[in-house]
Parts: C-alpha cells; structure tokens; sequence
C-alpha cells in the first residue's frame, strides 16, 4: 500500500501542525480574555509559589521536539507515530476544551519581586501567557504522554540509553509540579491532562495491537 504524503514527510507534518496550534493558541488567548469558570481547589491554596519552577516548566519546550526528533532518527517509524499522534491529538483535544468551556485562574500572585533571572523570566512567562485556558493542561499531558513513549520504546533499552527512561520521569515529575508551583495551573488541570494522556495512550495501543492482527480470510 502506498503511504501517504505525510507519512513520507513527518517534519513537515510536524511543522504543519505546529503553525496550526500555535495559530489557534494566540486565536484563544487572544478572544478569550473572560473566562466562564476559574478553576480551583482546596490544594491549589497549600501549595506555594516557587519562581525557580520556570526551570523545568520552560524545559519542556525543548524536551518535546527533542524526543520526537530523536526517535524520528534513531527508533522504527512506527515508534516515532505512536507518540506523535496522541501527543498532538491530545493537544487538539485541549483546545477543543477551552472553546467549548472556557477556564481561568486567579491563582497567579500580584506581583513578583526582584530582579534576579527567574524573576525576570516569571514575570515575562505571565506577560505572554494569559491566565486562561488551563483545563486540561497541556504542560501535563505532553509531559505524561512523553514519559509513556520513553517506556514503551524498546530503543531506550540498549545500553548507553537506559539512563534516559529514569531522566524522562524526573523531567516529567518536575514539570507537572512547576505547573502548580508557577500558579499556571489547578491541580485540577494537573489531573485531567494526565488523565486526557492516559486514555489517549490506551486508544491508540489497543488501535495498534488491532493494526498488528493478522487478517483472516473467508474460505
């Protein structure tokens, strides 16, 4: 069978879906300035503010093209689109969430002082990020959806990579709390996009064991 244009062009999958996101994403953030539910929860008050969270929260941006590109070079194809599509399914499925009900926080303190780098970094993420469109977060279930593929993936069993599976949970563990930590997110985003990841993950195996039976032919 003839594969299609995209599978024979996945950078340029990647890329077109990225504009697309991106697109939509400024669309959101831009018309949706009143949100009709701020979401929070009992936990969100316990847990403190942290500047130094930008940290990992801001490593995402890189750990995600990093692994895609990553196993687009060095693992089986069918590696690479086993998390490509949850993963960007799972995004599309999140804005799909904040036009249908869109959320907010008022979680975010009033000010940050000092003028020390993560300060500086604090006060730009709040400039460019409005607090809107939080429920589910994507933060989160791009980070659970990575680690999964970092433990699915047989390559990151040979020697010299085995290192990555323990990195990929600490890295994901890290970011899910800066989320909280930065005042970005609920723990009730937290818990949906993780829960959005999960069952995306389960779909798409049971979608890839059903792909892999042979077929029977009629006598």
């Amino acid at each position: 069978m003839k594969r299609g244009w995209f599978s024979r062009h996945p950078i340029c999958f990647m890329a077109l879906y990225s504009v697309l996101y991106l697109t939509a994403f400024d669309f959101l953030e831009t018309r949706i300035s009143m949100p009709e539910i701020l979401v929070h929860c009992r936990l969100d008050d316990l847990i403190p503010f942290c500047k130094y969270a930008v940290v990992p929260y801001f490593a995402w941006f890189l750990w995600i093209p990093f692994t895609l590109f990553f196993l687009l070079w060095k693992a089986p194809r069918e590696d690479f689109w086993r998390l490509c599509l949850p993963l960007f399914a799972g995004m599309t499925i999140a804005l799909a969430c904040y036009v249908i009900l869109p959320t907010g926080l008022a979680l975010r303190p009033y000010y940050v002082p000092g003028n020390d780098i993560f300060a500086r970094v604090v006060r730009f993420l709040y400039r460019a990020d409005t607090a809107t469109n939080v429920c589910p977060s994507i933060h989160v279930l791009n980070s659970v959806t990575l680690l999964l593929a970092y433990y699915r993936c047989p390559i990151f069993t040979q020697p010299g990579r085995r290192w990555m599976r323990p990195a990929a949970a600490v890295l994901c563990l890290s970011i899910v709390c800066s989320t909280v930590l930065l005042k970005q997110h609920s723990c009730i985003d937290v818990v949906l996009g993780a829960l959005l990841a999960l069952v995306l993950d389960s779909m798409f195996t049971r979608a890839a064991e059903r792909s892999q039976l042979p077929q029977v032919r009629k006598a």
